[in-house]
């Protein structure tokens, strides 16, 4: 007779910390998206012989932007968030996935709208190695309504992101609860 010995997996353990991928995408759009936010509201400062380049190069790192929006999108989707920490309030609860949801929104609707103004206004996409035309004439009403939209969604993402910013100081500085060090490359589980 043979005894059937059933074996049973230990349950996982629970993580409190973020993955590499997932800190090395977060602070990756961080840095990109500083870059070409101060970069966008520098347009007016840069002379207009040289505008062109830093328009085309404003363009080029939003579509990095949109790239990896999408692969934190996915990354999320598929590993989801790590736990919280013991004694984490009620509110932080709550509001923190809505708030990164909008956020992720933000960085996919922000760049495709800036696609939409920069393609209307018979803008060419140049990678430096190669160039994107997509043969589109100027259309003044279409690139003026995208640009004023592209504007708005710029300083909503900023606002956004920097009252996320300042809650993740609170949570290190005030609350000193570890939430901040889930996303820390140096943070501790």
């Amino acid at each position: 007779m043979t005894e059937v010995i059933e074996t049973q997996e230990a349950p996982a353990a629970a993580t409190n910390r973020y993955g590499v991928p997932a800190i090395l995408l977060h602070w990756t759009s961080v840095a990109l998206i500083v870059f070409v936010g101060a970069l966008g509201l520098c347009f007016g400062l840069i002379p207009r012989s040289s505008r062109l380049f830093w328009i085309n190069i404003h363009a080029v790192v939003g579509l990095a932007v949109l790239i990896l929006a999408v692969l934190r999108i996915v990354w999320r989707l598929r590993h989801g968030a790590p736990d919280y920490p013991e004694g984490t309030p009620a509110l932080t609860r709550r509001l923190s996935g809505p708030a990164h949801w909008l956020l992720y929104a933000l960085m996919v609707v922000l760049p495709l709208v800036g696609i939409v103004a920069y393609v209307w206004h018979a803008r060419v996409f140049d990678f430096g190695l190669f160039k994107v035309n997509f043969g589109i004439a100027s259309n003044k009403p279409v690139y003026e309504a995208a640009e004023e939209i592209h504007e708005f969604l710029a300083f909503s993402l900023f606002g956004l992101a920097g009252l996320h910013g300042l809650a993740a100081l609170w949570h290190r500085f005030v609350r000193k609860d570890g939430l901040m060090e889930r996303m820390l490359p140096w943070g501790r589980a």
